[in-house]
């Protein structure tokens, strides 16, 4: 087992890419928090994986949620190893003026601010520790952005860039800090990033633009996070992996 005994929080673990992160983390021998705003969802993402994963219900927006989580990781666990920033969300696609500032201060505060509340609350138990990994999803988005998507595009540049200036602040504690840029996944987001319904017509479009010819899947991005926060990449910080198959290239 990869990841046996270490201690893991992953926000956004309801659904998606979380789930898949959370349950890869459980079966390689880790013990994992997942936070979710849909704490229902958690729990069953917890009960699913079993004795190695606790579901939390909270918000990555809001501090007190953040730090309870953290919290839990160390009283559960007595240590946290590991956290990958999951969680994240994206206006529809469409024209950039039609983003309403709701929306955009929405789409800054899950992809952006929550990590900014993440770092402030698992940094000074890893310093402790003189340990930890510290994983952003980011995305292609942020690489090699598509129209209709500009304000979500700019909050994956925020996560990609963030990720490698955290890495080299961090280096001297001893914590790793890595990022991965998947490229468009089949996920509960799909239609917003599609901009348009989920047929299989609309979906045959974007995976054009994909060499590998499909869309990501969550159990690409668990397989990077599992890789990422083990002892095969000691020595790997400040990367942003795309998991785009070729779509980056």
């Amino acid at each position: 087992m990869r990841l046996q005994g270490l201690s893991a929080i992953v926000t956004g673990g309801a659904s998606g890419f979380g789930a898949g992160i959370a349950q890869a983390f459980v079966r390689e021998g880790a013990k994992v928090v997942i936070l979710d705003r849909n704490a229902d969802g958690a729990k069953q993402v917890a009960d699913e994986i079993g004795a190695g994963a606790i579901a939390l219900g909270g918000d990555v927006t809001n501090k007190a949620d953040v730090d309870a989580s953290v919290r839990l990781a160390v009283e559960k666990f007595g240590k946290l190893d590991i956290v990958v920033n999951n969680a994240g969300w994206t206006h529809r696609n469409k024209p950039l003026l039609e983003v309403t500032e709701e929306e955009f201060d929405k789409t800054f505060a899950i992809n952006v601010k929550s990590i900014f509340l993440m770092t402030n609350a698992c940094v000074p138990v890893m310093r402790l520790q003189k340990s930890g990994r510290i994983i952003n999803i980011g995305s292609t988005a942020g690489v090699r952005p598509r129209p209709g998507l500009t304000w979500y595009n700019a909050t994956k540049g925020a996560v990609n860039l963030m990720s490698k200036s955290l890495a080299v602040e961090l280096a001297p504690d001893g914590i790793r800090v890595n990022c991965i840029a998947p490229v468009m996944g089949e996920t509960g987001l799909l239609e917003s990033f599609m901009g348009v319904p989920d047929t299989a017509e609309n979906r045959a479009r974007f995976i054009a633009t994909i060499p590998l010819g499909r869309m990501s899947r969550p159990s690409d991005i668990a397989n990077a996070c599992v890789y990422l926060a083990g002892e095969e990449s000691e020595f790997l910080t400040g990367v942003i992996l795309p998991v785009d198959g070729g779509r980056t290239v």
